[in-house]
């Protein structure tokens, strides 16, 4: 595959580095480096682009702007990509109106684009947390998806101990936070990993947004804090055997003080 990143500062360079160094050994990834200052609205996309677009089929819009976000048709259009996957872990670099345009505008040009939100919340199928979770078809995205997005773990525990002995990563983030936090994960006890994992990923340190929104229509929280449930849910899946049962007071062990 060939994928094309977008990228506007540190949040970007982390995923090309991490594509680049935990990718499949048959993908290439380029990247379009674009300037920290970009204006608010784009008149003129020549001015900012490269004279050159390195041919892609799918891009990577890891901008850290609106500015750059509407560059990313003109991109498409130029690297003949057919898919888009245009990541949300920071609304103030792609508001919501945006995305809704942009995605009209490339299903016009025939291209699929999803808009994960956070971007460790994409599976092989759908993106998006608990309520806000949106299906898609789209050959080329769940290619990428099967190795990176939504966290996907195999942990191997101790039965005796229950400490974690092994935690394999069947699926990274794009970022790499997953896979930094599997290595920390190894000894920590099945009663506490569930807790745990998400605060382990933020210590990477996880890049998503920490200013609060809506995320669906009962969660209220910061996309960091989310992409930390999303990790606990996935551990807390795999460790749940192993997990020393909840004891609670039973009427004949309650003792009045009275």
């Amino acid at each position: 595959m060939r994928i094309l990143v977008i990228t506007q500062g540190t949040y970007g360079e982390r995923i090309v580095r991490n594509l680049r160094e935990c990718g499949p050994s048959g993908w290439t990834v380029e990247e379009i480096a674009l300037v920290k200052a970009l204006p608010p609205l784009i008149d003129e996309p020549d001015e900012f682009l490269p004279d050159v677009v390195p041919q892609a089929e799918l891009v990577i819009a890891a901008g850290e702007s609106p500015g750059a976000a509407q560059l990313i048709l003109d991109i498409v259009e130029r690297s003949g990509a057919r898919s888009v996957i245009a990541p949300v872990d920071n609304s103030s670099w792609l508001p919501q109106g945006l995305a809704n345009q942009l995605q009209r505008e490339l299903a016009e040009k025939g291209v699929g684009a999803i808009f994960p939100k956070p971007f460790c919340s994409l599976s092989e199928a759908s993106y998006g947390y608990r309520g806000s979770a949106r299906p898609y078809k789209d050959e080329l995205i769940s290619e990428f998806a099967r190795h990176f997005g939504r966290p996907k773990l195999r942990i191997k525990v101790n039965p005796e101990t229950k400490l974690i002995e092994q935690v394999e990563v069947e699926r990274n983030s794009a970022c790499g936070s997953v896979a930094h936090a599997a290595k920390q994960m190894v000894g920590i006890s099945a009663d506490e990993a569930d807790t745990k994992a998400g605060l382990i990923l933020h210590h990477y340190p996880c890049l998503a947004s920490m200013n609060q929104e809506q995320i669906d229509e009962k969660l209220y929280d910061t996309l960091m804090h989310v992409s930390g449930y999303i990790m606990n849910e996935e551990v807390a899946e795999q460790v749940k055997p192993y997990k020393t049962p909840q004891r609670y007071l039973t009427t004949s062990e309650y003792v009045d003080d009275k």
